[in-house]
């Protein structure tokens, strides 16, 4: 059983800087795309990073340049490090595992770590 657990997560001030973690477990996971998305309240879950796993990264528009998404493959580890905070990215951030081939079988979500930021 594939698990994903998310850590990193709690009240900042606009301008600071928190560095998310996905621990993934039960699944060696580099053929697995590994992304982080967040969900607002009253919004959808939106992704907002994407590390694949051939090596390249995709990044929402709205986080671009403030947000590094990374993978340790050796723990079984991914990050998000997010600088630059903004009160928009209040949110509720999940990690997701999504095997490379698509198989609907191989599709993981870890249960979330609340992020605020708030002065």
């Amino acid at each position: 059983q594939v698990q994903l657990v998310e850590s990193g997560g709690g009240l900042v001030q606009p301008g600071g800087s928190l560095r998310l973690s996905c621990a993934v477990f039960g699944t060696i996971f580099s053929t697995y795309n590994m992304g982080w998305y967040r969900q607002a309240p009253g919004k959808q879950r939106e992704l907002v990073a994407l590390d694949t796993s051939g090596g390249r990264s995709h990044y929402a528009d709205s986080v671009k340049g403030r947000f590094t998404i990374s993978r340790d493959v050796a723990k079984n580890m991914v990050y998000l490090q997010m600088n630059s905070l903004k009160a928009e990215d209040t949110a509720v951030y999940f990690c997701r595992a999504q095997g490379d081939d698509g198989a609907p079988s191989r599709d993981f979500w870890g249960q979330g770590t609340q992020v605020t930021v708030s002065s």
